[in-house]
């Protein structure tokens, strides 16, 4: 159980890490999917068996675009959540489905507020990218419902929260839309972060496969990275949840309202958000998440600064600043850390633009990351000395 002042201390990290107001509607516990998707070793997509084909995107409509229009009951995040569980598991005369839907934020959320893609008082531009994937010709794994998701999802929006056509981007395997390659969603992505300011909406939905990867860094406490399948997948690979935190999450500005949909397996915590509520029946509120790792995090921001191909004695020489009296051991960890991520974050290493506004953000974080690591009796002496 966490303590208010923990509570507090992690909401101050987390403000560094997430400058936005993230919040994300899953269908399903990191843990919910069939055994093919765990397989790491050889990697499969599942036979859906209907199981895949969207439950969450349906049964969210459902509740709130039923027979296509918006419904006049007011209704909380706290009761759509719930809906969404006892129409999963067979009420309303739907198929009967165990997945627990999930709400996690980076801001502590009262589940009790009226629900909301777009706060009501948004003054500034909404944007929102969809994104489904039916894996068209593929020999196994094809799922037939992610297109309408995506088609239902754009109609819903554009109604009710009144998004425009100009500002909406939708990735289909359809031979007609964009293709959901992993180099166009991750594109996406970083473009719907470019264009968003202070006071705008962003909105995410995606529909179709998701899955689990060894964790290939060591920042996951289960040991594995959750992930999103791209259409070229078995070529390209999967999209990890820290390539959706350094391309999505952390580098989305300040006063920007994000809100996501992940319709796919283990979607729990693929945007590693720290606070979560689980439409279990037994929670009644947020709490922060077991499975949160600020400290991973810090680390993934503390990369950017450095490139993959520096040296681990160039990297010792650009933090030595910060580690004066402490011993070699301690500096070789933080900055093994700090190399461990390399130029991996804001893709760097595909040869992207890095906003200075970014740069300056993940300057700031590389000091709270050594502050963290150290802790800060260092720092509170180095403090004193300059007093």
């Amino acid at each position: 159980m966490t303590t208010e002042k923990e509570r507090a201390v992690l909401l101050e990290q987390v403000r560094d890490l997430i400058p936005a107001e993230v919040r994300m509607i899953s269908g399903c516990q990191d843990s919910q999917t069939s055994a093919d998707v765990s397989n790491v070793a050889s990697f499969s997509l599942p036979d859906p068996a209907g199981r895949a084909g969207g439950a969450c995107t349906s049964a969210l409509l459902k509740i709130l675009y039923a027979d296509h229009e918006a419904t006049r009951d007011i209704k909380s995040f706290q009761q759509v959540l719930m809906e969404m569980r006892t129409l999963l598991n067979g009420g309303g005369g739907t198929a009967k489905y165990t997945q627990i839907p999930q709400l996690t934020s980076s801001r502590p959320l009262d589940v009790n507020h009226p629900f909301e893609l777009v706060p009501a008082d948004c003054p500034g531009t909404k944007r929102a990218l969809l994104i489904g994937i039916n894996y068209v010709g593929h020999k196994q794994g094809q799922l037939s419902g992610c297109h309408n998701d995506v088609l239902n999802m754009k109609e819903y929006i554009i109604k009710v929260w009144n998004f425009e056509e100009e500002n909406i981007t939708v990735l289909l395997d359809d031979g007609e839309h964009t293709e959901p390659t992993k180099e166009n969603i991750l594109a996406a992505y970083e473009k719907l972060v470019s264009e968003s300011q202070e006071g705008d909406a962003a909105f995410c939905h995606y529909s179709g496969h998701g899955g689990k990867l060894k964790d290939d860094d060591n920042d996951e406490k289960d040991g594995y990275d959750e992930t999103l399948v791209p259409v070229d997948y078995m070529t390209c690979g999967q999209i990890r949840d820290d390539d959706l935190f350094r391309t999505l999450i952390s580098p989305m500005a300040s006063g920007v309202t994000l809100t996501c949909i992940m319709d796919c397996c283990h979607s729990g915590t693929v945007l590693d958000l720290p606070f979560q509520f689980k439409a279990d029946g037994e929670s009644d509120q947020m709490q922060v998440s077991s499975t949160f790792d600020v400290q991973g995090l810090l680390g993934l921001a503390a990369a950017a600064l450095v490139g993959g191909d520096l040296s681990l004695s160039k990297v010792m020489a650009l933090v030595g600043q910060f580690v004066q009296g402490k011993s070699e051991q301690d500096l070789v960890a933080v900055c093994s850390t700090i190399l461990k991520y390399g130029s991996q974050l804001l893709g760097m290493n595909q040869g992207r633009a890095t906003s200075d506004a970014q740069i300056t953000s993940i300057s700031t974080m590389v000091v709270k990351f050594l502050k963290t690591f150290l802790g800060s009796t260092f720092f509170k002496k180095e403090a004193a000395k300059e007093d």
